[in-house]
Order: C-alpha cells, then structure tokens, then sequence
C-alpha cells in the first residue's frame, strides 16, 4: 500500500518460475443495496454499483494522519466508510496491532460493521516479520507470527490477510525463501479459508514478473496477490524517497491480475477533471477487467493536495465514472 506506510516496514519481493495459480477461494460479495446517506452539504446514493463489474471498498490506511492523530478512532472507521458511500473495508493492523487475540475487541469490531452494513474484506499485516527473510529462524518466526491475523480474519470475516514477502539478499534468495514463508502462512490459512496475498510493496515485490513467478512456484489457490496501482518503486534514491527506478504499473497490474484476490486503487494527485495525474484510470481498471476480476477494489488516496476524506470521494468518484463506462 502507501509509500509512508513504508516507513515502517522494510519492503522486498520475489522471484521464480512454475505452473499457474488458479484461485478457488472466493472473495466477500456484499449484498445489493441503496442506502441515502449525508456527507456534509452532499447527499450522496450508496449502491453496491449494480451497473457495475466491480464493488468499491476502502482501505483503512486512506485516513492514516486521522488515525493516527487521534482524530478517528479505529472503531468508527466502518461508520465513517459507510458515510461516504463505501460498502466495504479493509483493515491494517497497525490501528488494533494489538488486539489480534482479543475476542472482546473483534466482537466490537464485528457489531461496528454489522451496524453499518459493510463487508469486512481483509486486515493489511505489516510489522511481523520478513516472510522473504534468508535466514530460517527469522523467517519461520515471522510464519508464525501471521498465524494469529489469519484467526482474526476468521474471526471477522475477512476473505484475506494482505502479508509481506521482503527480506534482505539477492533477488533469487529472497525468492526462494518467500516461496518458503508464504507457503508457510497459506498452508495454515487454507485450514480456515483464509487467502495470503502479497502486494507491490517495494524492492523485489514491486517487480511484477518476479512476484508472479513466486506466485506460479507456490501453486497455491489460497496464495495470491493484491496488485496495487501505484507501488512499483524498485529502487530508491540513496537518503531519499524519490524512485530511482521504476517498474511499468500497467505491465505489473498485468502480470499479478491472474493471482490477484483483491485490487489496490492508489491515488495522490488529481487534475481538474477529477483524473489521476499518476495512472491512466481508464486503460488500468480496462486491465482489471480484462482478467475476469468481480470483486472490490480498494480505494487508498495517499496524496497531498487534498485533504484525505475529500481525496477518497475524488477516488470514489473516479472509479465509479470509469466503472460505468467499462461496464
């Protein structure tokens, strides 16, 4: 997900060839509805898009500077989604990191959801450890450090835990022990029909080719992706944060869709035609349903300009102009 949230984590990917994934594990489908809702002055018709080949949700990580600033608290993010027309959510553990084990508090979480009838699609993990480490012990630590997101996803009806397959090495070492820890998790995840799905996080993850041919030598239908629109820095400047080199987004949408679980739109900047300035949203979404995907796509606004609600209704009304006319 975010270029911030990378601050927090170290980032890296995968590489290696075998035979294609086939996904047997379904996303959530939130029922159809219409709902009227008030977004200040705007009112606004919330409608899982019949009209459309794709539901939209949003990633938690969009109100990260309220989050953690104490502005939104984590149980209020269902509600808040769901002010702004949005039917589904997806969490990142870092706002109940936690709270994994915490019946109690998922119960709470459950009811939030519940209350405001959005689908609970999947919980972001970042923090647990390298998934793509080389070395044995700390990548088995980290294996089992996501045991306890998977039960939790379980827990609150999530289709899927979003992991991280970095790790420190050649692009071939950190492939073949990616192979080995995501296998780990998925193995333990197929047990309570829980997906594992890795983003373009960065490094090694943000080369599609190479996260596609770890997903092809796993071969797991539990193991997939979540391609990202806009994470397809491969190298960083030295002391800085400006991309160095960077992956083509469309070519890496393109080779991760046929593993993908679940869809990441990434938006920063907008012209005044309400089009993101960073990705042909049009010839992007086209990508998506070109491969058959039905399922939500995420909206995770990290720009700038605009302040982060109003940058998620941007999103938000991006995509459902472009949905409707690829639909």
């Amino acid at each position: 997900m975010g270029s911030k949230r990378r601050q927090f984590i170290r980032n890296g990917g995968v590489a290696l060839a075998g035979t294609v994934l086939m996904p047997l594990i379904t996303t959530s489908c939130a029922q159809k509805k219409t709902l009227t809702e008030n977004v200040g002055n705007e009112m606004i018709k919330s409608k899982d898009m019949d009209d459309m080949f794709f539901k939209i949700s949003l990633a938690q990580w969009s109100f990260h500077k309220a989050l953690f600033a104490k502005e939104l608290a984590h149980l209020d993010f269902a509600a808040k989604t769901k002010s702004l027309g949005i039917d589904g959510i997806e969490y990142v553990n870092q706002f109940f990191k936690d709270k994994a084990e915490d019946t109690a508090y998922l119960n709470q979480m459950n009811a939030r959801a519940a209350d405001h009838d959005v689908t609970q699609l999947l919980i972001m993990i970042d923090g647990e450890g390298g998934l793509g480490d080389p070395d044995k012990k700390e990548r088995q630590l980290a294996v089992e450090n996501h045991y306890k997101w998977v039960d939790a996803a379980k827990y609150l009806g999530c289709h899927s835990i979003r992991v991280n397959a970095y790790g420190q090495g050649s692009a071939e070492d950190v492939a073949s022990a990616a192979v080995e820890g995501l296998a780990g998790v998925a193995e333990y995840g197929a047990k309570e029909n829980i997906n594992v799905i890795v983003e373009n996080h960065g490094s090694y993850s943000s080369n599609g080719k190479w996260l596609s041919d770890v997903m092809k030598q796993i071969n797991m239908p539990n193991c997939g992706t979540l391609p990202d629109f806009g994470n397809f820095c491969i190298k960083r400047k030295v002391n800085s944060w400006d991309c160095e080199e960077e992956y083509d987004r469309y070519q890496g949408v393109l080779e991760m869709m046929p593993f993908a679980k679940a869809v990441s739109a990434k938006t920063n900047d907008f012209d005044a035609a309400g089009n993101e300035i960073n990705t042909d949203y049009m010839k992007m979404m086209q990508i998506v349903k070109d491969h058959g995907y039905t399922g939500f796509v995420g909206i995770e606004y990290e720009g700038r300009e605009l302040g982060e609600e109003a940058g998620i209704v941007a999103t938000r009304d991006l995509l459902r102009t472009v949905g409707k006319a690829l639909s």
